[in-house]
């Protein structure tokens, strides 16, 4: 394994190698600010407030000067704290009401005799011995505000998706440099005026907005970093850029062990990448998007500044790039291809026939049961017991190996052998885990890492496996429904892990059915190892019919001699965008 990462790093040439590591390391930011909230918005312990000065207080058997005292006995939601004021008046104190006992002689945990009960128009206390503030604890969302609290991470998730398909367009249209400028101040921007938000509902716009911007910038930096690196390292390329994502998470675990007040935990996160932003503007446009747009004289001096860095002595003139595009048939660009290459195709492009219908049907679900059990993994680590900021931590670092197990399955034995055994094994660690004893909290953490790797490996190869799947024509439609799918899971994991109040096991359920019907399903999508990419839907739907029917025909779907030119590579392997 370690071997082939080294080859993978050595493939780079001394330019890529550059750009690749500088936007690879803003990806960190996205991974923090993805799972921030699993700190920050915390519910700690709590209980109604009083009116007055308190003198004694007392839980079940122990009695303190303090409130502060009994959190370290506080065992269920279900208890109440008894406190005496200076005034006489001893109150019951529950987590959302608070009893005024008529009776005022003797200060006992039990009390028979008769109780007023007030709301808690006083506040709340809350046990600080963990956290010295959170936006719960900032704004009081408990109780009948407890719903506000469980819609910060859903409403983060719907900036995602909405910022992945605003700046995924925008990119296209007005290049990938300059979106990823944005991208990048705009999460720092947004990260520190999120720390200094005055209420929840200004809170939540900045916090949506830094979604969308995080987002932005992961989309497009998958899209920069292949048209970057060459062909014979896009794969490898594309899924390490989620292991620096699964760094962010690492980090929001290092910095929530060692900063306890919300605020300025938001800021350490924020400023955890500042040197990116302060060097971002040196990054330069992509040679494929200028000669999209025929800006042949920028596309030359990116070529050139390349050929420097490389110390290629003789580099390409875009010029020979064009006549190499114009003369190659796998272009498609002569003759009546023209008229079909410039056919608009839609979403149900992707039904036209069952089998094309059914395999879109089956990429779909594993999109979203790849989100899906990758956030309900990540953000119930902090709920398994034991030290939550080490659980996610280990949440975070199992994903660095597995992206390298990955990228050695799926080309040794295939994208679907790949992903059927690792789909049906997260399954089944759902199940495993539901008879662990809840005493075992190290076996429980160590099947929870097992279940998130699994769920890991089959989240980073259908990115590639649905371009394979899919015709020139629809390959992008394809992937981009895919990927609003994924986002789609992201938006309902929070709420899915909310289900834990309703049965513990809930959430372990649900992935556990998903995954385990994704890879049934996954068994009758067609091996794309070895193949040529397809052209045409006739050729995509022939793929899965018969297994030697593409092999047969169809060239691969690009311009080899050009990219081997721009990318200066030598040998050229069948790949696509992440």
């Amino acid at each position: 394994e370690g071997f082939s990462s080294v080859k993978f790093f050595l493939s780079l040439y001394r330019f890529q190698a550059c750009v690749y590591f500088a936007s690879v390391f803003q990806s960190m930011s996205c991974g923090i600010h993805y799972l921030a909230s699993v700190f920050m918005a915390v519910t700690p312990n709590f209980v109604c407030g009083f009116p007055g000065n308190v003198s004694s207080v007392l839980f079940h058997n122990s009695s303190a000067s303090s409130i502060e005292d009994i959190w370290t006995l506080w065992t269920s939601t279900e208890n109440y704290i008894v406190v005496q004021l200076e005034n006489g008046e001893i109150w019951e104190l529950d987590q959302c009401s608070r009893s005024k006992r008529e009776v005022s002689l003797d200060l006992t945990y039990e009390y028979k005799g008769n109780k007023s009960v007030f709301p808690c128009s006083d506040g709340f206390l809350y046990d600080d011995t963990k956290w010295k503030s959170t936006v719960v604890t900032q704004w009081d969302l408990v109780c009948d505000r407890e719903w506000l609290a469980k819609l910060i991470q859903p409403t983060f998730m719907l900036g995602v998706l909405i910022g992945a398909v605003i700046f995924g367009d925008i990119a296209d249209r007005l290049g990938r440099q300059r979106v990823i400028w944005f991208t990048s101040a705009g999460q720092f921007v947004f990260g520190i005026a999120v720390a200094f938000t005055f209420d929840y509902y200004s809170f939540v716009i900045v916090r949506f907005l830094l979604a969308m911007v995080s987002s932005g910038y992961l989309v497009v930096a998958f899209v920069y970093v292949t048209e970057f690196v060459g062909i014979k390292a896009r794969t490898w390329a594309s899924m390490h850029v989620h292991a620096f994502f699964a760094m962010g998470i690492m980090i929001v675990a290092l910095v929530g062990f060692l900063v306890r007040t919300w605020w300025v935990y938001q800021i350490f996160l924020s400023i955890a990448t500042l040197p990116f932003v302060l060097c971002c503007w040196m990054l330069p446009e992509t040679p494929f998007w200028l000669l999209s747009e025929d800006r042949y004289e920028d596309a030359q001096k990116v070529i050139d500044t390349m050929a420097r860095w490389n110390k290629v002595s003789t580099p390409c003139k875009v010029s020979e790039l064009c006549s190499v595009q114009q003369d190659d048939p796998a272009s498609g660009r002569t003759g009546d291809n023209d008229t079909s290459s410039t056919k608009k195709h839609n979403i149900l492009d992707l039904f036209c026939n069952w089998q094309i219908a059914r395999r879109t049907i089956t990429v779909w679900l594993i999109w979203f049961t790849g989100s899906l059990g990758y956030y309900v993994f990540s953000l119930s680590s902090v709920s398994l017991g034991g030290n939550e900021y080490l659980n996610l931590f280990l949440i975070g670092a199992v994903e660095l190996p597995c992206y390298i197990i990955a990228c050695i399955a799926m080309d040794k034995l295939g994208r679907r052998n790949t992903l059927i055994p690792f789909l049906i094994l997260s399954a089944l660690i759902c199940v495993l885990i539901m008879f662990i004893p809840q005493d075992f909290n190290i076996l429980i953490i160590l099947a929870n890492m097992a279940g998130k790797f699994c769920i890991g490996v089959a989240f980073g190869l259908i990115y590639l496996y649905t371009a394979e799947l899919y015709p020139t024509i629809v390959r992008s439609l394809a992937v981009g429904s895919g990927s609003m799918m994924c986002r789609v899971g992201s938006v309902v994991a929070p709420f899915c892990v909310y289900l834990r109040s309703v049965w513990i096991f809930m959430p372990l359920l649900l992935v556990g059915i998903m995954a385990l019907l994704s890879g049934i399903l996954t068994i009758m999508l067609p091996e794309t190892l070895g193949k040529p990419l397809t052209n045409t839907l006739l050729e995509a739907t022939e793929m899965g019919r018969n297994k030697k029917s593409c092999s047969e025909k169809t060239p691969p779907a690009h311009s080899g001699a050009a990219l081997e030119k721009i990318e200066m590579f030598g040998q050229e392997t069948v790949s696509t965008d992440k």
